[in-house]
């Protein structure tokens, strides 16, 4: 399977992005407000600058405690994210994703994002696979 077919498979190509001076309180609320994990860290809404998740926000505030919830997003950001493009095999994509300890990865064509997908929608793809390749073996079994 391949990147291209997981952001098919998603309700929405929108990708939820902040612009680098919003303060980490803003960028907390706005995760829970749209109830997801990570947002893209762009000045444009076309480059992915950075990406800012709920666990970068927990582990500071952990760190340094409620103070740093009055940082701008680019203090704790992770710059430079990992990205991946549409024609990648998703197997690959989740295992750059497994042994970076990252959930969250722009998928980009040129230098401009065109999604977002999580280790989540990659493993709902691959489950989802997996399932007709067995309903195809069962066929196959049963002389279907």
């Amino acid at each position: 399977m391949l990147v291209q077919q997981i952001l098919k498979s998603k309700a929405s190509d929108e990708v939820a992005t902040v612009t680098p001076d919003i303060t980490v309180a803003e960028a907390a609320r706005q995760l829970s407000d749209k109830r997801i994990g990570a947002l893209v860290v762009s000045q444009d809404g076309k480059r992915a600058q950075g990406i800012i998740s709920e666990r970068d926000i927990v582990r500071e505030i952990g760190r340094r405690g409620p103070d740093c919830l009055d940082e701008k997003v680019e203090a704790l950001m992770t710059a430079n994210p990992v990205t991946c493009h549409r024609d990648e095999v998703a197997d690959l994509v989740l295992q750059r994703m497994t042994e970076g300890r990252f959930r969250h990865i722009p998928v980009v064509e040129g230098d401009e994002m065109i999604g977002l997908i999580s280790i989540g929608d990659v493993v709902k793809a691959r489950l989802s696979e997996l399932s007709m390749e067995k309903d195809a073996l069962e066929g196959m079994i049963m002389g279907h």
